[in-house]
């Protein structure tokens, strides 16, 4: 399950429940990186420190460190805020998305099939009444139950096929609503 926090931004506003992405993607995320560069650089700085091509290593290393710092950040600082004012999304890169109460025209959670799996994970979509994405919650990253306060805090209702479907059959049934790479048909 993701964390949770409650907070109590104003107390005539209510409280502001805010949703964060699975904890382990935080971890797994940062030991991948010091894996993949960790030796690298070790070699690398082993093969140039006799040289005076060390200090292109070292600015390519600190590279390496900001771009890791700024994903940090980034996973940090993504949320999903759900409050009496309705629910905010902070994505990873920056963008913030708002639907008020009313404001979403049809909530759709489908479990889908992973790509050439059986096994299934949530989706959680919420688009606007001319069918346009608002939010999208993949089950990698957010639990089932955060899906479901979200869905529930939206005043609509939520349409949740019976069946898992893959990414075809959901292309089909809601074009509008995967992201263009997703919508575009690779022939194999």
């Amino acid at each position: 399950m993701s964390e949770q926090t409650d907070v109590d931004r104003d107390a005539g506003a209510g409280r502001v429940t805010v949703l964060r992405p699975h904890r382990h993607l935080f971890t797994r995320g940062i030991l991948a990186v010091l894996a993949l560069t960790t030796p690298v650089f070790a070699v690398v700085y082993w093969l140039t420190i006799p040289g005076p091509g060390w200090p292109f290593v070292l600015v390519a290393h600190l590279i390496v460190i900001a771009a890791t710092i700024v994903g940090v950040a980034s996973f940090l600082n993504t949320t999903i805020a759900i409050g009496r004012d309705g629910v905010t999304e902070r994505g990873f890169f920056g963008r913030k998305v708002h639907v008020a109460p009313g404001e979403a025209g049809a909530v759709i959670l489908v479990q889908m099939y992973e790509t050439s799996t059986l096994d299934v994970l949530p989706q959680l979509f919420v688009a606007s009444p001319n069918g346009r994405l608002l939010i999208r919650m993949r089950g990698q990253f957010w639990s089932q139950a955060d899906m479901e306060r979200v869905a529930e805090e939206l005043d609509v209702p939520v349409t949740r096929p019976e069946q898992p479907m893959t990414l075809n059959q959901l292309r089909r049934a809601w074009p509008r609503l995967l992201y263009w790479f997703e919508r575009a048909r690779i022939s194999r």
